[in-house]
């Protein structure tokens, strides 16, 4: 079944992708939960022709999305968190890196941040996704807090 997705979908596809899946997930997951319509030949062409249309926009989110990556490249993150040696007492998370990076004056919401679970102090690396085209590898640091 071929679906067209009207919003990213994790570990799927980007909007506006054509997407290959099977019945099930389509007809019963997909289009209910309107994360997608079904790919006809009609909706194919509509689809072409506002992807046409929106070309010469998406080049200009692009060049945002890179000036962004720059600055975020710019910006030393140090995450301070309770530690008995190395070891955290609790963890290191997504929302706490965007938090880290709204204090920083970059607000990135907290579901385009990939870096894990992390429970050891030690310099890290976070995988932050500001356009499909446009991925930036953040590196940052989590020390012990001071008493």
């Amino acid at each position: 079944m071929e679906i067209i997705l009207k919003q990213d979908v994790q570990n799927l596809g980007f909007k506006d992708d054509v997407v290959t899946v099977k019945n099930g997930y389509g007809r019963n997951y997909l289009i209910p939960q309107g994360f997608g319509h079904l790919a006809t030949p009609s909706a194919k062409k509509v689809l072409a022709e506002n992807l046409k249309q929106r070309a010469y926009k998406e080049a200009k989110v692009v060049n945002d999305a890179k000036t962004l990556a720059e600055a975020l490249k710019a910006i030393e993150i140090k995450i301070a968190a309770k530690a008995g040696g190395e070891k955290l007492f609790g963890s290191i998370t997504n929302s706490d890196i965007a938090h880290a990076l709204a204090k920083a004056g970059q607000e990135i919401d907290r579901k385009f941040i990939t870096s894990g679970i992390v429970k050891r102090t030690g310099k890290y690396t976070a995988s932050v996704r500001l356009h499909r085209e446009v991925i930036v590898e953040l590196p940052y640091e989590i020390i012990a807090e001071k008493a």
